[in-house]
């Protein structure tokens, strides 16, 4: 999101408001721009911005590639299809503060600064709870609830994005990427090898190499993961033998990944932020960014500030990540 787009109601310039407008304007662009420096969703999904009522995301099915023709050969056909494709509808979110008249006649500056701070929060922390309720209900295999809404956590296969039994397009197995095992460093290094054997739905083999460690805010969860990969000597050998897994993970503790993750508090994810970036894994489509207008109500001569923002978000390419720690998912 680039800044707030801002409007304000011509009548607001003939009252005590209008003062006040442009100093609360500049504080909530101020308070946007700190918190989405914060935020996790740049990191974990590939975002962009989109013109139309939804977004159709899909992918290609590779080639088969290169033949072995012999001097004068013909030409070989190759083909390429289609895979699994989605489609995201964008979603309408809206929020209200008000600033009595009373409150700027005294000079209640302390009492109404509150305000525009909490809705600045409110927005940003609606984005990231909506974007942790849809990684942690992937992780649950059920849908996403948010006040009272339902939202899909299945890729373009129709399977949950985190599953044990992710099917092929065009031809090969069915494939996990939802684990068992707690966080150490042989279900590390077994996961990203597992991740790194994922295959395409044409049955090749991809070039995926995780990048990310995802956990949720547990004081175990830390120590362990940073104990792993926090040192270049490994601590469990007698002359410290080198440590392969140090200094190549990116950690992001997500704090509101706990209000979603029910019993399963110990669990980790790999990911990919390359191959997310490029192949689309979780999307997240920005369609109207937040917009502010402030106007003066008539009926009691209060100011009143209406936000308005179009986002949505979800899944496409399971591959991206694969998660761990899942209570009776697929053995590492």
């Amino acid at each position: 999101m680039a800044g707030i787009v801002f409007s304000k109601a011509s009548n607001l310039n003939d009252s005590i408001f209008g003062r006040s407008a442009e100093p609360i304007m500049m504080f909530l662009d101020e308070r946007a721009e700190a918190y989405q420096q914060l935020s996790a969703i740049p990191k974990l999904f590939h975002q962009k911005q989109s013109k139309n009522f939804a977004e159709k995301i899909t992918s290609m099915t590779s080639m088969e590639g290169f033949q072995p023709v012999g001097e004068g050969g013909a030409y070989p056909k190759d083909e390429q299809q289609e895979g699994y494709s989605k489609i995201i509808e964008f979603e309408t979110w809206k929020d209200q503060f008000t600033v009595t008249k009373e409150m700027m006649e005294d000079g209640k500056l302390l009492d109404f600064g509150g305000k525009p701070l909490g809705f600045i929060t409110g927005y940003h922390r609606t984005r990231e709870k909506f974007g942790a309720n849809l990684f942690a209900s992937g992780i649950l295999g059920a849908q996403a609830k948010l006040n009272g809404k339902t939202y899909s956590t299945t890729g373009a296969d129709a399977k949950p994005v985190f599953a044990a039994d992710h099917p092929a397009k065009v031809k090969g197995a069915v494939q996990s990427n939802r684990f068992a095992g707690e966080f150490s460093v042989d279900n590390l290094s077994k996961m990203e090898n597992r991740m790194q054997g994922f295959r395409d739905d044409n049955g090749n083999i991809l070039a995926i190499a995780p990048d990310t460690i995802v956990i949720p805010n547990d004081w175990k969860l830390k120590r362990d993961v940073f104990s792993v990969i926090g040192a270049d000597k490994d601590p469990n050998t007698a002359n410290n033998g080198f440590n392969y897994q140090f200094g190549r993970w990116n950690v992001i503790v997500w704090p509101y990944l706990n209000e979603y993750l029910g019993t399963d508090k110990q669990v980790w994810i790999l990911l990919d932020s390359n191959y997310n970036e490029i192949y689309g894994g979780a999307v997240w489509l920005d369609r109207v960014p937040l917009t502010v207008s402030t106007w003066v109500d008539n009926n009691n001569d209060n100011n009143v500030w209406n936000g308005r923002a179009r986002f949505m978000a979800g899944f496409n390419d399971w591959r991206f990540a694969a998660v761990g720690g899942v209570t009776g998912a697929t053995t590492l």
